[in-house]
């Protein structure tokens, strides 16, 4: 399965909406995005997770790194995911502790 990107700018944030698998091979696409967002000073980024299909530990790497490059410049990066599947993740890596996870797009602004 391949990954998908969509960027798109809503209140002040940048929104890049995943879809696909986030793996081994499609992360580094996903890397390059957010690397590309924070270069062009998007620096509060919401990672749309709706669409995702598989995560592994290296999708966990990106988001991290991710989360860092944005912290750097007083950003902020936040989720979407609703899975159950995804939020075990988060939840026995301890990252859900690290990332704010919003069920919905609308409820980031909320």
């Amino acid at each position: 399965m391949d990954l998908t990107l969509e960027t798109r700018e809503l209140n002040g944030r940048t929104i890049v909406a995943v879809a696909g698998e986030i793996d081994v091979y499609t992360a580094p696409k996903l890397r390059d995005r957010i690397t590309e967002l924070v270069a062009a000073g998007s620096y509060h980024i919401v990672v749309d997770m709706e669409a995702v299909e598989f995560l592994d530990s290296t999708g966990l790497g990106v988001l991290v790194g991710g989360l860092k490059k944005v912290r750097a410049h007083d950003g902020s990066l936040e989720l979407v995911c609703h899975q159950d599947r995804l939020l075990k993740i988060f939840r026995i890596t301890g990252l859900a502790k690290v990332f704010t996870i919003h069920a919905s797009t609308d409820a980031v602004f909320a």
